[in-house]
């Protein structure tokens, strides 16, 4: 085997090799994703017969690690990664552009093989953008500890007036400060001309900026793209696939997605969803759920999920208890809220019990 081409075969098939472990453990040990984590075990089983079929063994005898001259060049942010989602992306990068050096060197002599590392680069890049997605959204949103699904029918009060209540008694603070980005508050009307529920939804970010808590539009993207910088949309199962709104909205605005299953959360994650909700819960009149899942969804989801995890549906502060020892940290609270009298103090009381547990599991 020629000398120059040899080394470039062997350096590339290594790039690709270590790129592929990365993914494949962050996949495996970060997400918790089975069906992830196979597929890349595919993927780079896929690679080492390609490699085979480049005799990659010939390659490494003309290995030269002293002497390659590009060991000592070093860029000043080579040895530093801002994140995990800095370290996945890198590591996507890398194996696209070693897969695409093996093909290239393939084509010389073995264009069968070079076909084959074409195909993996292919399916690298698909990888690449659904690994993506979960890094960065990952650790996202883990601050919230309340989320307070806003509804005018079920207010016993003016919805403005129930908005600056659940604000004072759940950020955490009388004049803006303090733990307001523990709190997150939805707008979730299904019924308004859009025209209004723009209205409103810029009232909501305007409200919820001057406190720190988090803006949620329910069901419509647009919606919040429109209300302005810092909201979020949240998705039910019906909606338009998380994955669509990302292609939408980028990679920076929050999305939840609704979720009765661990395939359903596990398919949001790869999709890109910043956080899960897990529910119903508990019975609701606020929505009719035939299927309640209850707190053994909530339990395996936080186990097995890198991002937030939401629990909804029929949510008291007599049920609560049960949730927090589920490992649940954040609950989404309706009509225990916006239906009483006294919605700042239900939210005092919610957070009461959820800053006590904290971040411990």
């Amino acid at each position: 085997m020629n000398i120059l081409p040899a080394r470039i075969l062997d350096a590339n098939a290594n790039r690709a090799r270590e790129a592929l472990r990365v993914l494949e453990d962050y996949a495996r040990l970060g997400l918790n994703d089975e069906l992830l984590a196979g597929t890349l075990k595919h993927l780079r089983h896929g690679l080492a017969a390609a490699l085979t079929d480049l005799n990659i063994q010939d390659a490494l005898c003309a290995r030269d690690t002293p002497g390659d001259v590009g060991t000592t060049i070093k860029t000043p942010t080579e040895l530093q990664r801002t994140s995990l989602a800095a370290v996945v992306i890198a590591a996507g990068k890398r194996l696209s552009e070693a897969l695409r050096v093996l093909e290239e060197i393939a084509k010389t002599t073995r264009p069968d093989a070079a076909a084959a590392l074409e195909r993996l680069r292919y399916q690298g890049y698909s990888l690449e953008q659904t690994l993506t997605r979960a890094a960065m959204q990952a650790g996202r949103f883990g601050k919230i500890r309340l989320y307070v699904l806003l509804t005018e029918s079920l207010c016993r009060r003016p919805w403005e007036v129930t908005l600056d209540a659940i604000l004072a008694g759940g950020s955490g603070s009388a004049d803006g400060g303090g733990n307001g980005e523990t709190l997150a508050i939805q707008l979730r009307e299904k019924n308004l001309p859009d025209s209004e529920l723009l209205r409103r939804a810029r009232i909501l970010v305007e409200r919820c900026r001057a406190r720190g808590a988090i803006p949620m539009i329910n069901d419509r993207p647009d919606i919040a793209q429109l209300a302005g910088v810092g909201v979020g949309v949240h998705l039910g199962q019906t909606d338009l696939p998380c994955a669509e709104v990302r292609r939408l909205v980028g990679h920076d605005m929050i999305v939840g997605v609704s979720t009765e299953n661990l395939d359903q959360a596990q398919e949001a994650v790869r999709q890109g969803a910043t956080y899960i909700g897990v529910g119903p819960m508990f019975p609701t009149t606020t929505k009719d759920k035939p299927r309640i899942v209850g707190p053994a969804y909530a339990r395996e989801a936080v186990a097995k999920l890198a991002v937030p995890c939401v629990a909804i549906g029929g949510i008291t502060l007599q049920s609560l208890p049960q949730l927090l020892d589920a490992g649940v940290r954040c609950v989404a609270v309706c009509a225990a809220i916006i239906s009483t009298d006294d919605p700042a103090a239900a939210c005092q009381a919610f957070r009461e019990k959820l800053d006590a547990v904290g971040d411990s599991r």
